[in-house]
């Protein structure tokens, strides 16, 4: 009898850390518990799915059944999505169809969120805001320190990020103002930017591509954003494959897998094919082994290898730039891109190979001493970013250690990094077995 209390006793132990390592299941929660009730009432059929905690991705959904390729995974009925039809059938409606110049689709959903935020206990859309996320991780949302430790590429693509949600805020002040009959408190507290910068986030992150057909009320911008409650907690992966898009037919949003996924897996969706630096500035995470990623060679660490006294150098960089080979220069899993190899072979070529320019642009082979360069210079230029993502690494573990408060945006940029580094040494060890290869 005693032992066999104890095998069950083990059994029940792995059954527990099975499920740790799949999945703590989060259904019961109030915030879910709710959210499944009012999705319910809007004609949401309950499915096979559960919210989860899980330790690697952290909040999702898993299946209570194995899902086979072709399987249905959720279809969230039109009433239970939230679009600009929702705005304007709302009391905001009214103020948007006179205001002048016309706000835009985006400016629309941001406002509904923030009245909605605001009206707490009063908002019909109550469940779904209160499983949102408080933050984000978005660019926009990190501070200035960690801002400073991303890759060069990407924190110029942060700053214009920053621009253009403090521009929004700016330029719809009025239209926020035009407002104030239907609060008692004043519009400028309700509409402040940090609010307007969290409904941003909300949407950006969050929403699913939806076509709507232009209304006149609002601005040219195109009308594509549906917010999907429940939907949305599917987690991107890179290694799987959906089919998602509107169904005509049974007006609903839906999802079908074109992979397998066992049950009480996590499911997954993929957001498109992108690299961690697009994943982070447009989702705020990084997928890990992310076979998309990429490190970007910017125009500034490209020329820094060229002489300045080379008398073809302007006309080179012109050529690059009119073919639009300054741009987009990378190093993957395989080694540096076909388009970094060609600039910097187009910027290696002789007084005498000069003429050949459009052959490299062609990819053809100049002279071996241009191979020759291009790989020496290709290697020093990945030698030099190894150096500077490890510097970046050794700031990032200095700030953890003395600021508490950016633990989360820290541990993020640090797995940016990492990946980095991964990618970079491969393609160190894929160019020294060229070089060698070709001496």
């Amino acid at each position: 009898m005693k032992k066999s209390r104890g095998r069950t006793g083990r059994k029940r132990r792995r059954k527990h850390l099975q499920s740790f390592m799949d999945g703590v299941s989060c259904r019961h929660k109030l915030e879910y518990v709710n959210l499944k009730k009012w999705l319910k009432d809007r004609g949401f059929e309950d499915s096979n799915l559960r919210p989860a905690q899980f330790w690697d991705t952290g909040r999702g959904l898993m299946t209570t059944k194995a899902l086979q390729a072709g399987d249905l995974v959720i279809s969230l009925p039109e009433k239970c999505l939230l679009t600009t039809g929702t705005v304007l059938s709302s009391c905001l409606g009214e103020y948007i169809m006179k205001w002048k110049p016309p706000v835009s689709p985006l400016i629309a959903l941001c406002t509904f969120l923030i009245a909605e935020k605001h009206a707490g206990e009063k908002s019909l859309w109550k469940p779904y805001l209160d499983v949102l996320p408080k933050t984000y991780t978005c660019p926009v949302c990190l501070e200035h320190d960690v801002v400073s430790l991303l890759p060069e590429p990407l924190r110029k693509k942060a700053q214009e990020q920053r621009t253009t949600v403090h521009e929004l805020y700016m330029s719809s002040k009025a239209f926020f103002s035009s407002l104030q009959p239907l609060f008692a408190e004043n519009t400028g507290t309700i509409f402040n930017y940090s609010a307007l910068e969290w409904a941003w986030c909300t949407i950006n992150t969050r929403t699913i591509y939806m076509k709507h057909s232009q209304r006149e009320c609002f601005s040219l911008e195109p009308d594509v954003y549906a917010l999907a409650p429940y939907l949305d907690l599917l987690n991107h992966s890179p290694n799987v494959q959906v089919k998602a898009a509107f169904n005509e037919q049974t007006r609903s949003y839906e999802i079908r897998t074109h992979s397998q996924c066992k049950k009480y897996e996590e499911v997954f969706i993929c957001y498109g094919p992108h690299d961690n630096q697009r994943l982070l500035l447009e989702y705020g995470f990084v997928a890990m082994n992310n076979p998309h990623s990429s490190v970007y060679v910017s125009s500034d660490t490209l020329l820094k290898y060229f002489p300045p006294l080379d008398k073809q150098r302007n006309a080179k960089i012109s050529i690059l730039k009119d073919h639009d080979f300054l741009e987009n220069l990378t190093f993957g899993w395989d080694g540096p891109s076909w388009r970094l190899f060609t600039a910097l072979k187009l910027l290696s070529l002789g007084a005498d190979e000069f003429t050949s320019w459009r052959r490299t642009l062609l990819g053809d082979v100049i002279s071996a001493r241009n191979e020759h360069q291009t790989l020496t210079i290709t290697a020093k230029i990945c030698h030099f970013l190894i150096e500077e993502t490890q510097h970046a690494l050794l700031q990032i573990s200095q700030l953890k250690r003395n600021k508490e408060n950016l633990k989360n945006q820290l541990t993020l940029v640090e797995a940016l990094r990492l990946e980095d580094l991964k990618i970079l040494q491969k393609s160190s060890e894929i160019l020294c077995n060229l070089s060698m290869a070709t001496t």
